[in-house]
């Protein structure tokens, strides 16, 4: 959380990482994929990918036990806090919303360093043109992007 001296304009709380409802089906799909993978990695060799699959299937499987964490999002005056994290509105590039009724509502930022990965941050009930007003006046938004990122589509429609 930030520290004490940043005034909190808006706060609430966020899962860890998204999980997933699967289905019996999405898992059997799954399976058979994970069959097929692991069969190409040993006919071409490539133990390195048989490893790298398995340990992801661990991963997966391993998560879907467990609810994620809860950790708190805070913007403030200075920057945004997720959980322990805290970084200063001048890391940070711009911001846009992304809200489709009955699909996701979820805020991103990306960052000034390309390297970095855009950070998303779901809106749950909040008022996403309440949260947009706040972060305007310490932020740009980027009106070019109006769409989800690509990456978010296959991770929601693949369930991962």
């Amino acid at each position: 959380m930030p520290n004490n001296q940043n005034k909190i304009t808006i706060e609430w709380p966020v899962p860890e990482y998204r999980q997933h409802e699967r289905s019996r089906r999405w898992y059997i799909i799954a399976l058979a994929t994970f069959a097929l993978l692991m069969l190409y990695s040993f006919f071409t060799a490539n133990f390195l990918f048989a490893l790298i699959l398995i340990i992801a299937g661990i991963i997966i499987v391993l998560q879907d036990k467990h609810q994620p964490p809860s950790i708190d999002f805070a913007i403030t005056e200075d920057g945004i806090a997720l959980g322990r994290d805290f970084y200063d509105y001048s890391k940070l590039q711009s911001f846009w919303i992304f809200y489709e009724p009955d699909e996701a509502k979820t805020l991103f930022f990306e960052f000034k360093n390309k390297i970095r990965p855009r950070l998303g941050v779901p809106l749950f009930d909040k008022n996403p043109l309440h949260v947009r007003s706040e972060l305007l006046k310490f932020l740009t938004e980027d009106v070019s992007r109006e769409n989800e990122p690509v990456s978010e589509q296959l991770s929601r429609l693949l369930k991962l």
